[in-house]
């Protein structure tokens, strides 16, 4: 069957369709896939964000699928469709990055490097779990932020249990420049031109300087584009 999806009629019917195909994979099959677009659908299509919630945690706990642990996850650090629970919802990102999931492992990371946020009695151990889970969303799964937000630490950004490795902030700083953070990319033109965590080299000074000009300029035209695209009357 084929869709005209400029129809309306074509468009209900799509969606009945895959709502059927869905609710039947998960209910009937017990299909770990179908659940979690099960999920999706009622997130947001249905915008029933209690019955996404419940369908995300039980997919998690029944058939250990690695986004819906990571979506519940989502769900419990802000309170959407359930009850605000920051230490349980570390529990499902952490299960989510076992998993192999790629933002369960940034958001994770997230929470347990937060200076004020207290998940685990041993303070340090918490914040090593973090920088392991970015280590991981950032070399394996190539999560941009991940990769950024740990080379902050190793600048010195927690200071206070971890002692700043400017070599390490270096790799990791080139890492997120090559993928297009252009904060990253001026990191690495200061460390240049301080010589701290490279050689002193006002010339890779410069280049890295420029990278983040360009790339900088083009993120806030992409910005823009967004915000008048959602300013549009339609």
């Amino acid at each position: 069957m084929t869709f005209n999806f400029k129809n309306e009629e074509d468009v209900q019917a799509y969606l009945k369709n895959i709502y059927m195909e869905y609710r039947f994979g998960c209910e009937s099959e017990k299909n770990g896939n179908a659940c979690h677009l099960y999920g999706d659908y009622m997130e947001s299509i249905k915008q029933d964000f209690e019955k996404a919630a419940s369908l995300y945690k039980s997919n998690c706990d029944e058939r250990n699928w690695p986004r819906s642990c990571a979506k519940f996850g989502g769900y419990k650090a802000t309170g959407k469709g359930c009850e605000r629970d920051i230490k349980e919802a570390f529990k499902y990102f952490e299960k989510g990055c076992e998993l192999n999931d790629a933002r369960g492992c940034l958001h994770g990371g997230v929470l347990a490097t937060h200076k004020t946020m207290t998940l685990q009695e041993d303070k340090l151990k918490q914040i090593n779990k973090g920088m392991e889970m970015f280590r991981k969303a950032c070399h394996e799964f190539k999560e941009e932020p991940a990769c950024f937000l740990l080379s902050g630490i190793y600048m010195g950004g927690l200071k206070e249990y971890i002692e700043p490795n400017l070599r390490e902030a270096y790799k990791l700083s080139f890492t997120s420049c090559e993928m297009g953070n252009p904060y990253a990319c001026a990191n690495l033109s200061i460390m240049h031109a301080r010589g701290e965590g490279a050689q002193k080299n006002q010339e890779l000074a410069d280049m890295f300087k420029e990278r983040a000009e360009i790339l900088h300029k083009e993120m806030t035209k992409a910005q823009n584009q967004v915000k008048f695209q959602e300013g549009i009357k339609t």
